[in-house]
Parts: C-alpha cells; structure tokens; sequence
C-alpha cells in the first residue's frame, strides 16, 4: 500500500521474506528513486549507511541493497554494538544526480520511522551529503560536529590493515607485513588509507582502480606496481584486497586467484556461500568481510554513546579486530568449516542468544 508523507514523498511497502521491513521509496518532484531495508533488529535499531549508485535496474538495487543489510546484521552482531541491520541505496549517478532537494527527500523518508533506521555515509554518499540529510532528520551519523565522529574511512582501513595482519599471522606465522605483496583492488575513501598504511609498515603493493590515473598516482607516491581492473584478481601476491564493490569472488574468478589471504574492505565479496567454501577448498585464507571491515560501525556507533565521540575508544576497539578474527580462523579450522561459516555461525548465535543486545538509547548529539 502507497502512502502519501508530505508532498509529492511515497514510500511503499515491499513484502520479502526473511526481512523485517523493506521500503521502495520515490519522490516525482526532487526525482528520488531509494530502497530501505531493515533486515533484522534483534540487537537494536537497524543503522548502516546510504549507498547512492546507478544501477541498471530496481531489482538489482533491491539485490545489493538486501545482501548489503543482511551483511549489516552480521556485522553488528560479531563486532557486539548493539545495532540491526540495515541499509539504503539511492538509484542515481552521485556524479550527476545527486540535489541537495533529492537528499533532503530521502531524509524526510528516514525520519518517518521513527528511529527503526539510522543512516550513514557510503559508495557515493559523502559526509557533506549526509550532513544535508540531517537537515531533514536527526537519525545519521558520520556528521562533522564536535562529538562526532566524522569521515570513518580512517577506522575502516586500520580495521582492514590488522586484519590483514591477522591473515598473515594465520599463514606464515608472523603478522608483519614487512616485504608481503598486497594487491589492492579499489582506491577509494578506504583503499586509499589502506595503501598508505601498508606502504609505511613495508609492503610491497599492487594497485588499481577504474579511475587508472588515481591508480597511476599512488603508485608513483608509494612505489609500488599498476595493473588494470581485469588483472588484479589474478596476480600473484601475498594478500588481495578487495575495496571495492562486492560479488567479486565467483565462479569465473575463483580458479585465477594466486594469493595465500584475501582479505578487504568491499562489503559481499563472496557472490555466494558456495565461494567461501571453494577458498577454503583451495587453500586461501578468506578474511570474512563483515568482520574485517566492521571499524567504521565501530566508530559511529562511540558517536551516539552518551558522553560522545573519542577517537582513543573507537580505535581500540577497532584494534581488537585482530584478535576476533584469529578467533574465527580457530573456529573454523576446528569445525572444517570455511571462515565465513564460522563467523556468521557466530553471529547467529549472539543473535540467538541476543549477545550484545543494546541496552541504552541512542544519543544524537547534534539533534540535541
């Protein structure tokens, strides 16, 4: 049933199974085309961010949008910070589309739930778009007031950076990444901080993106090597990477693969559970990805804490990252299982067991 929230704003219910909510939400006059889902709030109120993307179609937008806030729900529940899952796409060209009226009319649509849904900056949504959607709504976060923890990217990629230390520590016995290989697919927001880290903690780096002069500058800033897009999943090296868009680990490019640890920041690396069952066939240390990259929720969620943001708090949490995933290669090696299916067998059984459950309201300074 279409219900009319003011003006020209409509949003839709769409019955899917296994999803608590999932909202089809279009707004004629600032051309708004969005999608939220709510997959699970056992834990607490759904919060993840606002991927602004143009997709071929709806039903491809609403695929990536269910994938990615299932992956939220997994994500909170391992990491234990008290949030359900949850997630929003925005059908358009950020490049092009993107109106501050637009952004202003998916806040309107976030803030008729009453909280159900926090959002958040992702793909294509940068901190200066959300700041505008809180002008329409209280409930986002990753703002650039004082008790705010603002761009998150830095927290993400430390969360990646030990968890490739982890990786290594796992395979060759040593989590130093002194003179190993990595191959980066994706220089964004957090793929960026990422090369810079293991640039100065001695990795030998492999770059690319589909912006190739992006690609072509780091490399030249960081000595390391450049390949194409195409190539990347293929070349030989210590770790892949993966920071860019998700489904990239998939029948076709499984058997290319010539890595010991894979282990990135992309959300649903795996197009399936089939392939996390396949690297463990073939030997390759898979860092699930809800978990490696789960420091930007780690650091968003200390924003909406009563006292407010500290970045001391959020980085040593996001530092204990390292030890929860040597926990989950344990687990996995224990039960033959892959590591994917120990992490999400853990996170359904904090579910289960309502683990980390939030127990205190969300405080929204900047409303305040």
């Amino acid at each position: 049933m279409t219900v009319l929230i003011e003006e020209s704003l409509e949003i839709q219910e769409i019955p899917v199974e296994g999803y608590e909510r999932v909202l089809r939400i279009e707004d004629p006059k600032s051309k708004l085309k969005a999608i939220i889902s709510i997959h699970n709030t056992t834990l607490g109120p759904a919060l993840g961010g606002t991927r602004i993307y143009p997709y071929a179609d709806f039903d491809a937008a609403l695929n990536d949008v269910k994938r990615l806030s299932q992956g939220m729900t997994y994500k909170s529940a391992v990491a234990e910070c008290g949030w359900g899952g949850g997630k929003s796409v925005i059908i358009a060209d950020p490049k092009k589309d993107k109106t501050e009226e637009l952004l202003l009319a998916f806040g309107n649509a976030v803030d008729r739930l009453g909280g159900a849904y926090i959002c958040a900056e992702d793909v294509g949504c940068t901190t200066e778009d959300v700041s505008v959607i809180s002008k329409a709504t209280k409930y986002v976060v990753g703002l650039t007031h004082e008790k705010s923890s603002g761009n998150p990217s830095y927290f993400t990629a430390w969360g990646v950076f030990r968890g490739i230390q982890a990786g290594l520590k796992k395979v060759f016995g040593s989590e130093s990444v002194k003179d190993k290989t990595v191959a980066i697919q994706g220089l964004g927001s957090v793929g960026a901080v990422l090369a810079d880290l293991l640039f100065w903690h001695g990795a030998r780096l492999i770059l690319t993106d589909v912006r190739m002069d992006v690609a072509k500058r780091l490399a030249k800033q960081y000595g390391a090597s450049v390949c194409s897009p195409e190539e990347i999943l293929s070349v030989p090296c210590d770790v892949l990477s993966p920071c860019a868009l998700g489904g990239i680990l998939n029948p076709q490019s499984l058997p290319a693969l010539k890595c010991k640890v894979v282990a990135g920041a992309a959300n649903n690396q795996l197009l399936s559970d089939k392939e996390g069952d396949e690297l463990m066939r073939k030997g390759i240390l898979y860092a699930p990805d809800f978990v490696i990259n789960a420091g930007g929720l780690i650091n968003v969620t200390e924003e909406l804490t009563a006292e407010g943001y500290h970045p001391q708090v959020s980085r040593n949490k996001v530092d204990k990252l390292y030890e929860q995933l040597l926990t989950i290669f344990e687990i996995a090696e224990q039960n033959h299982c892959s590591t994917n299916q120990a992490a999400k067998s853990l996170a359904d059984y904090r579910l289960k067991y309502k683990i980390g459950k939030r127990t205190e309201n969300p405080t929204f300074h900047h409303a305040s």
